[in-house]
């Protein structure tokens, strides 16, 4: 018995998958769903409550066998595969994965769905895990070399594949995703041959971004990047071509509102007479302006 129902919820789902890739999530209905699937519309709701638990139930799946076919395809490598090799194939799979199933691979930030607690649940333990993955998959080409700079290079990836994935969907580009995935093995090798060469500061860590990534930035979250941000602005200004007594008055003027921008509710007119202040320095002006978004 317990066999026939699972079955039944397997059909369910993979049924629900093709309408809603079909018709879109909005104009599937679960009366769609249950004609698609040969059954009365009761006999869906007996095992999903809403057409969002059904969604989140086809979303949370869709992923899972992704990421039990990246499970299978390591198993699968010979060990005298070389490193970026395994990383160029392990590219290949996602690639090809995201593009057969690109409408459960989105993020669905316009759709109601979003708002649904078991959805985000699933939503944020699936980008979770697609940055674990994504870490994993680098460290093991270049290995600890690469530790402080993992989440940059985890970050620039993602940020390509996400762009070429969305030409290669609305059908802008025609390159066999092998060759794409090389592309990628390419230029991230080059970035990353950049970085240790230069030994840049790192952007991203771990904490940031795991948190920040599946989390609103919280306003504990957003002072620390403002901190950061005027620290940084301090360093700009000791590189002014100015007079010491000038980039010293510029200094004090960021100490004001550091120490203004740490209050529970900020002046905002103070801070308004501060930024002003360090706009007199026209090379200060696009600090000025991304300080006034970050606050």
């Amino acid at each position: 018995m317990e066999e026939f129902e699972e079955l039944k919820r397997q059909q369910i789902l993979h049924t629900a998958k093709a309408v809603f890739i079909e018709k879109g999530y909005f104009s599937a209905s679960m009366k769609d769903i249950a004609e698609a699937c040969g059954m009365a519309k009761g006999s869906i709701y007996k095992i999903f409550d809403s057409k969002e638990d059904l969604f989140t139930a086809v979303f949370e799946t869709c992923h899972q066998t992704m990421f039990e076919q990246a499970r299978e395809l390591d198993r699968l490598q010979d060990n005298d595969v070389p490193p970026k090799e395994i990383l160029r194939r392990k590219i290949e799979f996602q690639l090809q994965y995201t593009f057969e199933n690109f409408f459960f691979m989105s993020e669905f930030r316009e759709l109601p769905i979003t708002n649904n607690e078991k959805f985000i649940v699933a939503w944020k333990n699936k980008r979770a895990a697609l940055l674990t993955w994504h870490r994993d998959c680098f460290h093991e080409a270049y290995g600890d070399r690469i530790e402080d700079y993992i989440w940059d290079i985890v970050a620039i990836f993602r940020g390509l594949q996400k762009e070429y994935i969305a030409y290669a969907h609305q059908k802008v580009i025609a390159l066999p995703m092998s060759e794409l995935a090389l592309f990628f093995v390419e230029r991230m090798d080059a970035v990353v041959s950049d970085m240790l060469r230069s030994k840049t500061k790192s952007v991203l860590n771990g904490i940031n971004i795991y948190f920040n990534h599946i989390n609103p930035a919280d306003p504990h979250t957003q002072k620390e990047t403002v901190h950061d941000f005027l620290n940084a602005f301090a360093a700009r200004i000791q590189e002014l071509q100015k007079p010491e007594n000038a980039r010293q008055e510029l200094q004090e003027v960021i100490g004001l509102l550091q120490q203004e921008l740490k209050q529970e509710a900020p002046n905002r007119t103070l801070v308004h007479v501060y930024t002003t202040f360090l706009e007199t320095a026209v090379e200060l002006r696009p600090y000025v302006r991304q300080l006034n978004l970050l606050i």
